[in-house]
């Protein structure tokens, strides 16, 4: 004890402060230590369970992607397939379009023929009738003049002559 005093140490004191830290160490223990460490390995459980859910999430989202790819790969032949169909029906309509348009241009052409023939036909008799009026119209010019000299039977008579001549 007297190593205690000469170094200036109260026992009692020393076991007093002893036990207050281990009420305290053990207040702290029960109190703040144990409740920290269950709130750590909590966080740690999540924190795991939250990579492990990551990670069944990539590997599933690995699969949509892959299933993805494959139904894209699977539209696009249905699609060329379906591309080529449409390109097929296309060509027949156009051909059979083409072909109506060469019928319906055939039959406008002959109808427009067939019109410029009348019209051809029309101006030719026209033509003839406007020369017989022409020819009648000389004819009486020649008349009018050959009256014009006729001036008695003697010379009447003799026009006569000529003419049958």
């Amino acid at each position: 004890m007297r190593i205690f005093n000469a170094l200036g140490i109260n026992l009692k004191i020393l076991i007093a402060q002893f036990i207050n830290f281990s009420i305290f160490f053990f207040v702290l223990y029960k109190f703040a230590y144990k409740p920290m460490l269950k709130f750590l390995d909590d966080r740690k459980q999540k924190i795991e369970q939250g990579l492990n859910n990551a990670e069944k999430a990539n590997n599933k989202l690995m699969e949509l992607e892959e299933k993805e790819k494959e139904i894209v790969t699977q539209a696009n032949l249905e699609g060329q397939k379906q591309a080529k169909k449409l390109l097929a029906q296309a060509q027949i309509d156009a051909e059979e379009k083409k072909a109506q348009m060469i019928e319906k241009t055939k039959t406008e052409i002959q109808s427009i023929v067939k019109k410029e023939k009348e019209n051809i036909e029309l101006e030719k008799n026209k033509a003839i009738q406007d020369i017989k009026k022409q020819t009648a119209d000389l004819v009486a010019m020649s008349l009018k003049k050959v009256l014009n000299e006729k001036i008695d039977n003697k010379k009447d008579m003799e026009i006569i002559q000529k003419a049958l001549k």
